[in-house]
C-alpha cells in the first residue's frame, strides 16, 4: 500500500503532494514500482496535529482522488479518514477501501463510519489507537500491551459487526506509533503473529516512524528506509497481509524476498 499524503503537515512528506497533478504523478510512480493499492489521506494524524472539518478534508481529497481514478481506472484506492461524511463521498467518487485510524479506538465510537462501510460492502481497516493526535502520546499506558491491543481491536470489530459490516470486510491495523512508546512499538512488531491468530488480515504501517528513528538514532524520517525494510521483513514473516509504506520500490522488493523466505 503506497502512502499518498495530501496534507501540508504530515511528519515526513507534508506538502510534497499539494496539487492534484503532483498526487497523480506520485500515484503513477508508485503503481509502476509495484504498489497493489494506494492510500490517500487528506488529514494529518501525526502527533500534535489539530482537527479539521470534513468539508476541508474533502476539498483536499477530491481533486486528487478524481484525477487518479480517471487516469488509473483499475487501481485500488483507499481513503485514510475517520470522518463518515468523507468516507461516504469518497466511496461515491470511486474509492475502494476505507482506512479508519479510529476504527478500534475505545474513546471514539465509529458506528456512523461502520454504517457507511456496511452499506458499501468495501474493505474496512480498523486501526488501534487511543485518544486523538494531541493526546495519544499520553495514552501509552498498558499492563499487557498485546492483550490490550488485541482486546480493543476485538471491541472495534464487534461494534462494526453490530452496525452491519461483514467479517470478510475487516482488516486489523495494530496502530504502530499511535499511543505507543518506542519500546511498545518494538514489542508490538515482535507479537504480530499473536494478533494474526485472531483470523483477520493485518495491515501494518511502520514507514519512517519515530520508533525506527529512535533505534537508528536517525532524526530524518526520509532516511529511515532500511529500518522500515527490517520491520516489513519481520512483518511478512509473521503473516501480515498489507504493508503501508512511502518507499514503494525498495519495499516491494523486500516484501517479495521476505515472502519467498517465509
Amino acid at each position: 500500500m503506497g502512502i499518498l499524503n495530501l496534507t501540508p503537515d504530515s511528519f515526513s512528506d507534508g506538502g510534497r503532494l499539494d496539487t492534484p497533478e503532483a498526487a497523480l504523478r506520485q500515484a503513477g510512480r508508485m503503481l509502476r514500482q509495484g504498489a497493489d493499492l494506494l492510500d490517500l489521506g487528506a488529514q494529518s494524524t501525526r502527533p500534535g496535529a489539530g482537527p479539521m472539518r470534513p468539508e476541508q478534508e474533502l476539498e483536499r481529497l477530491l481533486p486528487a482522488l478524481r484525477a487518479i481514478r480517471s487516469a488509473y481506472p483499475g487501481a485500488c484506492l483507499s481513503v485514510d479518514t475517520f470522518e463518515p461524511l468523507v468516507a461516504e463521498v469518497a466511496l461515491a467518487e470511486g474509492a475502494d477501501w476505507i482506512n479508519n485510524v479510529r476504527g478500534a479506538n475505545p474513546e471514539a465510537p465509529a458506528a456512523a463510519m461502520a454504517r457507511v462501510v456496511a452499506a458499501s460492502g468495501c474493505p474496512y481497516v480498523l486501526m488501534h489507537s487511543r485518544g486523538d493526535s494531541r493526546s495519544m502520546d499520553r495514552r501509552a499506558s498498558y499492563g499487557d500491551l498485546l492483550e490490550e491491543v488485541r482486546g480493543e481491536l476485538l471491541q472495534g470489530t464487534d461494534a462494526a459487526l453490530a452496525a452491519g459490516v461483514r467479517p470478510g470486510q475487516i482488516l486489523w491495523d495494530p496502530g504502530l506509533g499511535f499511543a505507543k512508546t518506542n519500546d511498545q512499538n518494538l514489542e508490538l512488531v515482535r507479537g504480530l503473529s499473536r494478533l494474526r491468530a485472531e483470523g483477520f488480515p493485518l495491515l501494518v504501517g511502520p514507514s519512517r516512524k519515530r520508533f525506527i528513528g529512535a533505534v537508528l538514532q536517525e532524526p530524518r524520517p526520509r532516511a529511515r528506509l532500511w529500518g522500515t525494510a527490517a520491520v516489513c521483513a519481520l512483518a511478512v514473516a509473521q503473516g501480515v497481509a498489507v504493508l503501508r509504506v512511502h518507499d514503494v520500490g525498495p519495499i516491494a522488493q523486500v516484501v517479495r524476498m521476505a515472502a519467498a523466505l517465509a
